[in-house]
């Protein structure tokens, strides 16, 4: 009696272990944890310097968690790519709104104006504007800006009957800072002039503003008033021309004393 004889499958070899392969494993798993933790670190820094670019992330993770639970519904990966797409482009839509909305105005009180309509005017009655002393209702000029100065210089001739008073001083003036109607009803132009003691007015002065305030602004009555001085040739200059010349001493003497007003002499006394 003859025994078959059983065929047994020979034994598979197991896998060697390779300490070179699991080190490079070890070291790329690393290396990628060290990449994403660079990547969240870029990428909360992103979101803490533009917010709006954390919504962008946000719509972006909702897509691929939405993908991905519907996977098992076997989306086609078309569908999905266009899914996360729209969402993308919202979110980036949303984002561009959220930057090109403008900054909220900042509520600030309305400026007071005087009676020339270009802001308050400067004179010893208003609070925070220091006077000459010894000299009553006088304001101190060396203590205000070039644009004060023009203003108190509106407020000067308001307070002495003129009308349409403006203060037209800036860039562009042409050499006007101050015009009015005078209360006879001739067309001042005044040039304004705040400088310090030791800065007089010159004839160049004096030539630049001849040239503008008859032709240009059509001046009946042309005045140059400064804080300072003038020079010799620039009385000289401003005698030919016809502009009245307001020194300091002239300035203090009107703005003490409305009877001095400086365009009655421009006027031959017809506003007095």
């Amino acid at each position: 009696m003859t025994m078959s004889e059983r065929r047994t499958r020979p034994l598979s070899r197991g896998r060697r272990f390779d300490l070179r392969a699991t080190a490079m494993s070890f070291a790329l798993i690393a290396a990628a944890l060290i990449a994403a933790g660079l990547a969240v670190r870029a990428l909360a820094g992103v979101v803490q310097r533009r917010p709006v670019w954390g919504v962008v992330l946000l719509c972006v993770a909702v897509a691929a968690v939405l993908a991905h639970g519907r996977r098992r519904r076997r989306l086609s990966a078309a569908r999905i790519a266009r899914r996360a797409g729209e969402a993308l482009e919202q979110a980036t839509t949303t984002a561009l709104d959220a930057l090109d909305a403008p900054a909220p105005a900042p509520s600030t009180a309305p400026a007071p104006t005087g009676p020339c309509g270009e802001g308050a005017l400067h004179t010893a009655d208003a609070p925070g504007v220091p006077g000459v002393p010894g000299v009553p209702g006088v304001p101190d000029y060396d203590a205000l800006s070039p644009e004060e100065f023009e203003e108190a210089i509106a407020a000067l001739c308001v307070r002495d009957g003129c009308t349409d008073v403006r203060v037209v001083g800036g860039a562009g003036d042409l050499g006007a800072d101050v015009v009015g109607l005078s209360p006879g009803g001739h067309r001042l132009v005044i040039q304004c002039k705040r400088y310090g003691d030791d800065n007089k007015v010159g004839s160049q002065d004096l030539q630049r503003f001849g040239g503008t305030c008859f032709t240009v602004h059509e001046a009946d009555v042309a005045l140059v008033v400064t804080t300072s001085d003038f020079t010799a040739p620039a009385r000289e200059y401003a005698e030919q021309c016809g502009i009245t010349c307001v020194d300091r001493g002239g300035l203090l003497a009107w703005s003490a004393d409305p009877a001095r007003r400086p365009w009655a002499a421009g006027t031959g006394g017809a506003d007095v």
